[in-house]
């Protein structure tokens, strides 16, 4: 990577983030990924290194062993709190099937989520806390009030959503509007080639309207963009782990394997790789804040961070050529 790491703000809030990001789904605390903190510690100095400012992580990853993990690779690494921006998602729920204590936004799950999550990262605070899917079954109000006492108390910066729908998150901006609470600043949807509309059609309005910042995931559509499900699921692959199968189908859907084959052949014209070509496409919409890339070695860390060299090969005749191929 010899492209300086860009950074732009999170929607309309003050916080920067770097254009690319690190992300902990699936691969910390597995045995057949990142297992351990000292592991995790090289991935994240080299993200680091390349200019990364934000850390992605969530209770529901690996039951809270991704937090530990990933704090522990913290202290030892010896980094200062405000070198980099930390988050956290709450709603599975890690304490089995209890009342309560999963599949829930209420605000005595919430109080005692963030509790948890800030002894097992062992930080005092995160910058930012999601609402990690909607819940049907709380009002928004509630959850609101909940994730804004959050805020008022310290123990994080900022809070926001993941896939919840436009009307969802413009709900709970507007209960927040009225009742003088903290507002919701970030959305985290899935974004990449394969899956559009969300971000580019259905969010389109609130980003002008609430100022509405993204923290994409899956940009790479679980590395199917990588081009590596293109003859099979390969051995030590995510549709290869335990918990993980229900990707298979996915992964492995013949038309969008094709699309994918036709994505490496625009990136073999440009002499780079289809997961340089697919990641440098998220970075390109200015509606999102940062990509959030994930790896399970420091070898991986440097291919993704790669992207930005290749930006200036997207030109519109390029992306013209992406669009032909799908238009999820």
């Amino acid at each position: 990577m010899t492209t300086p790491m860009e950074y732009r703000r999170l929607g309309r809030s003050g916080l920067q983030v770097s254009v690319l990001s690190f992300g902990s789904w699936v691969t910390f605390a597995n045995d057949n990924q990142i297992k351990n903190a000292e592991q995790a510690a090289e991935c994240l100095s080299v993200a680091k290194d390349a200019g990364v400012n934000f850390f992605d992580n969530a209770e529901g990853y690996a039951q809270g062993e991704s937090e530990r993990v990933m704090g522990q690779a913290f202290r030892d690494l010896g980094w200062k709190r405000h070198e980099y921006v930390v988050s956290t998602k709450f709603y599975w729920g890690i304490n089995g099937d209890m009342p309560n204590m999963h599949y829930t936004l209420n605000r005595k799950y919430l109080s005692q989520a963030i509790t948890g999550s800030l002894e097992r990262l062992g930080l005092d605070f995160v910058d930012l806390a999601y609402c990690h899917r909607p819940d049907a079954n709380t009002p928004i109000e509630e959850t609101v009030w909940a994730m804004s006492d959050m805020v008022t108390r310290g123990q994080a910066l900022y809070w926001g959503t993941s896939e919840w729908s436009a009307d969802e998150i413009r709900a709970a901006y507007e209960i927040a509007e009225r009742k003088n609470l903290h507002k919701p600043v970030v959305e985290q949807p899935q974004y990449n080639i394969l899956h559009r509309t969300r971000v580019e059609k259905e969010y389109a309005r609130l980003y002008e309207d609430l100022g509405l910042g993204t923290t994409i995931w899956s940009p790479l559509a679980s590395g199917m963009l990588t081009g590596k499900y293109q003859n099979g699921i390969p051995a030590g692959s995510r549709a290869s782990l335990p918990g993980y199968g229900w990707l298979k189908d996915m992964l492995t859907d013949p038309a969008q394997l094709a699309k994918v084959a036709q994505l490496m052949e625009i990136a073999k014209d440009l002499d780079i790789t289809v997961t340089q070509l697919s990641l440098a496409w998220c970075v390109k919409n200015p509606h999102v804040s940062t990509v959030i890339t994930g790896a399970s070695s420091a070898a991986q860390v440097r291919d993704n961070m790669s992207a930005l060299d290749v930006l200036p090969l997207l030109t519109d005749e390029v992306m013209a050529r992406i669009d032909a191929v799908n238009q999820d």
